[in-house]
C-alpha cells in the first residue's frame, strides 16, 4: 500500500488532487497495527489523511479485528474548500441509529461542525439488492442538514463472495442526485459542485441490477482465480439454466462448455430444453450417460444394501457421480465448474453434499427460487433466451421417476417467504408466526435450515446479491441443538 501511494507522489503530480484510500500504520503509541485511511495528494505531497472511525463487525465485515479507529476528525482545506473526509461507515450513523449496531458518534455531524464546504466518502461498499437506494439517502442526508455538496466514490469489482458495484455519484448542497457514475463497470465521473444539472434517479431495474452484479462477480472471480474458462452440468432445470445465461454474460460463449448427465430419470423434455438453451447461447453442450457408472455403483453396494429399499443414497449417487465427472474435467482443462445452487435449496439441504453442491463458485446462491425465476423471466425480456418449457415445468432434481421439489418441500412460494424472514430479516420464529404463517410449517422449515449447516459450511463461495448470504456473514455453529416446535 505504502509502495502505491509513493508511486501516486511521484507519477500523479496534474494539477489535481487525487483523495486516495489505502491502509496505513497506525503512528500512535498503542492500538492495532493499522488504520484504514484516505489521504489527499497534490504537487507530489500529502496534504492531509483522515482515518475511519467507525469500523463495522456485522455480516461480512471484520474491521475492528485489524484496524485502529480514528480518535479525531479534521478537514482538509484544498482550493477554497474545506473537505470532509468520511470513511464509508462514517456516514451511516443516522442509519444504524435504533439497530443491531448503533453507532456512538456522528463523524459527518462533526465535520459538520467544524465548517466542511464538502463532503466526500471513498468507500468499499459491498452490492445488494435496494443498496443504492440506501447510500443516497444517507447523502441527501448530508446535503439537507448540513447545506453542503457530497461525493460518494465506491469501489468496482469482485473480490470472492462480495460484489462492488462502483455507482459513484454526488449530492447538492439541497441533497439532490446531480451526477452519477456507471453500475458495475470503471468509470470516471466529472461534476461541479457549483454548477449543478437536473436531479437525476436511480436505476429500478432490480433483476436487470441483480444480473450485471452476478455477471460481474463471475467474470472477476474467474480472471482473479487465474481460469479462463467455466463448465456445469445442464440439467434442463431452471436453475443451471439461469446459471448458463450469466455464464455466456460473463465469459463469451465460446468460453462456457455444458454437460448434460443424463440416468434412467432424466427425462426426454429436459434433455430437449438444455439442448434448446444451448443453441440459443450458442455454447457447446456434450452429452455424458452416467448409467452406465451408476449400474456399476449399485452393484458394488448390492450387499451392503441388500433387502433395503431404495431411498436418497440412491438418489445422491447419481449427483455424486456427475460431481464426479464435472470436477474431473475441470482438473483436466483447468476450468472453472459452476455451482448451480439455489438459496432456497441451499437453506433447506435440498442439495447433495461431494454431489451437486461441487464447484468452485456458487454463482445464483443467494438467489431463492421464486427469485431465480424472477430473473430467468428479466433474461428473456428481449428475446426467448430460457425456453419457455423450462419456466413452465415444475422443477424436479429427476434422481427417481415422477420426482417434484414440492415432494420433499414446501411449495417455494410459502418456503422463500418464511426464508426471506428468516434469513435475510433476521425474524424470531415467534415473529414469523406472528405474520401469519403456519407454526408447524415454520418449525418444519427451521428444522431443515439447522440440519444443513454442515452442508453449507462445506459450499464454494456464494456472490452476495442479498443483505444476508450464506457464507462469510453467517456465523452459525454446526453442531448445536435445532430447532424443535
Amino acid at each position: 500500500n505504502l509502495r502505491a501511494l509513493q508511486r501516486l507522489l511521484e507519477e500523479a503530480d496534474t494539477g489535481i488532487g487525487l483523495l486516495v484510500g489505502y491502509v496505513d500504520i497506525n503512528r500512535d503509541p498503542g492500538g492495532k497495527s493499522f488504520r484504514n485511511v484516505s489521504s489527499l495528494l497534490y504537487g507530489g505531497k500529502l496534504l492531509f489523511s483522515q482515518a475511519k472511525t467507525h469500523l463495522p463487525t456485522y455480516d461480512v465485515f471484520d474491521e475492528a479485528r485489524y484496524f485502529e479507529p480514528a480518535s479525531a476528525r479534521s478537514l482538509a482545506v484544498f482550493k477554497g474548500e474545506k473537505i470532509g473526509v468520511a470513511i464509508c461507515e462514517d456516514i451511516w450513523w443516522e442509519a444504524e441509529q435504533g439497530g443491531a449496531y448503533p453507532l456512538d458518534r456522528d463523524p459527518v455531524k462533526e465535520l459538520l461542525a467544524a465548517g466542511a464546504t464538502l463532503i466526500c466518502v471513498p468507500s468499499a461498499s459491498p452490492f445488494h439488492s435496494g443498496k443504492p437506494e440506501v447510500r443516497l439517502k444517507l447523502l441527501q442526508r448530508i446535503g439537507q442538514t448540513g447545506d453542503v455538496p457530497a461525493v460518494y466514490a465506491n469501489l468496482v469489482g469482485g473480490n470472492d463472495s462480495l460484489i462492488f458495484d462502483g455507482q459513484s455519484f454526488m449530492t447538492s448542497r439541497e441533497g439532490k442526485l446531480v451526477a452519477r457514475a456507471g453500475a458495475f463497470e470503471e468509470d470516471l465521473l466529472v461534476g461541479d459542485t457549483g454548477c449543478l444539472g437536473p436531479e437525476l434517479s436511480l436505476n429500478k431495474d432490480r433483476y436487470g441490477e441483480m444480473e450485471q452484479a452476478l455477471v460481474l462477480g463471475l467474470s472477476d472471480y474467474a480472471a482473479k482465480c487465474g481460469f479462463h474458462r467455466v463448465h456445469l452440468g445442464l440439467s434442463g432445470g431452471i436453475d443451471s439454466a439461469v446459471t448458463a445465461v450469466l455464464a455466456v454474460k460473463a465469459m463469451g460463449p465460446e468460453n462456457v462448455h455444458a454437460f448434460a448427465l443424463p440416468s434412467r430419470y432424466s427425462s426426454q423434455e429436459s434433455r430437449r430444453d438444455a439442448a434448446t438453451l444451448a443453441r440459443n447461447l450458442g455454447f457447446e453442450l456434450s452429452e455424458l450417460s452416467i448409467e452406465q457408472t451408476f449400474s456399476a455403483a449399485l452393484a458394488t453396494l448390492q450387499p451392503l444394501f441388500a433387502g433395503l429399499p431404495e431411498d436418497v443414497s440412491e438418489e445422491n449417487l447419481q449427483a455424486r457421480i456427475r460431481g464426479l465427472l464435472l470436477m474431473a474435467y475441470a482438473n483436466k482443462f483447468n476450468s472453472l465448474l459452476l455451482e448451480t445452487g439455489n438459496k432456497s435449496e441451499l437453506a433447506t439441504g435440498y442439495c447433495t453434499l461431494y454431489g451437486d453442491m461441487c464447484g468452485g463458485l456458487a454463482v445464483i446462491g443467494d438467489l431463492l427460487k421464486t427469485e431465480v425465476y424472477a430473473l430467468a423471466r428479466r433474461q428473456n425480456r428481449e428475446r426467448e433466451i430460457v425456453p419457455r418449457a423450462i419456466l413452465d415445468k415444475a422443477p424436479s432434481a429427476e434422481l427417481r421417476y415422477n420426482q417434484r421439489d414440492q415432494d420433499s418441500l414446501p411449495d417455494y412460494e410459502l418456503l422463500d417467504r418464511v426464508l426471506q424472514l428468516y434469513l435475510v430479516e433476521n425474524r424470531s420464529v415467534r415473529e414469523i408466526v406472528g405474520a401469519g404463517f403456519a407454526p408447524e410449517l415454520v418449525a418444519e422449515i427451521m428444522g431443515l435450515v439447522g440440519h444443513a449447516e454442515y452442508k453449507r459450511r462445506q459450499a464454494p463461495p456464494v456472490l452476495k446479491v442479498s443483505p444476508r448470504a450464506f457464507g462469510m456473514g453467517r456465523r452459525m455453529p454446526i453442531a448445536r441443538k435445532i430447532y424443535e416446535a
